[in-house]
Parts: structure tokens; C-alpha cells; sequence
């Protein structure tokens, strides 16, 4: 298998083991969103919470360049550390929710 076909791979396991776990409180629908040709996947939550209207984003990682670039992360461990538990090297992981000139400070690739 491709890099890209690997790395998507683990993003959509670590996405659906993510969309096992429901909010502690509202009648919360859990979407998981992948889109395999354009390499975009996402969990999404959308629901109510009593008369409140509850949708966002938890988490959001692209593929761009065979690197797996995490745009939004809203989980308590962070999907970067789920990546290097499987193998994928800091060089191929892009922190994409930091400024561009902040990653150079991070140990991630920068772009």
C-alpha cells in the first residue's frame, strides 16, 4: 500500500474509534465524513442540547503532499500522538491549526 493509502487508512480508524465515544450530555448525532478522493476527513457532531442547537467540527485532517495535515483537532489526547503510536514520522505530520510561522518551532514538518 501507497503512503497516501496507509495514512488514510489510519485516520479513518482513528476517526471511527473516536466516533464511538458520545457527548456527555445532548442528543448528539456523530458523523464521521471521508472524503477518499480529495483526501478530507472529518468528525463532526450535530444535535441538540435541550433548545440548544449543537454542530461542530471535532476533528479535521487533509492529506496533502503525503503528509497527513491536522487542521483542527477538538480531542483530549490529540490525534498527532494516535499517528506516531502507529509509525508515521513527525516529518509527515503538519500541526495546519498552528501559524505557519509557529510550526517551525514545533517538532512536526511545517508544510
Amino acid at each position: 500500500m501507497d503512503r497516501v493509502g496507509k495514512y488514510s487508512q489510519y485516520i479513518e480508524n482513528i476517526i471511527n474509534e473516536y466516533a464511538q465515544y458520545k457527548p456527555a450530555y445532548g442528543e448528539v448525532e456523530i458523523e464521521t465524513i471521508f472524503d477518499r478522493e480529495r483526501n478530507h476527513y472529518l468528525l463532526y457532531y450535530v444535535g441538540w442540547d435541550g433548545y440548544e442547537r449543537m454542530r461542530g467540527c471535532v476533528l479535521h485532517v487533509d492529506i496533502k503532499n503525503e503528509k497527513i495535515w491536522i487542521q483542527h483537532d477538538g480531542t483530549k489526547g490529540g490525534i498527532a500522538n494516535d499517528l506516531l503510536e502507529l509509525g508515521v514520522p513527525k516529518e509527515d505530520i503538519v500541526l495546519a491549526f498552528h501559524a505557519p510561522t509557529i510550526r517551525k518551532y514545533t517538532e512536526f514538518a511545517v508544510g
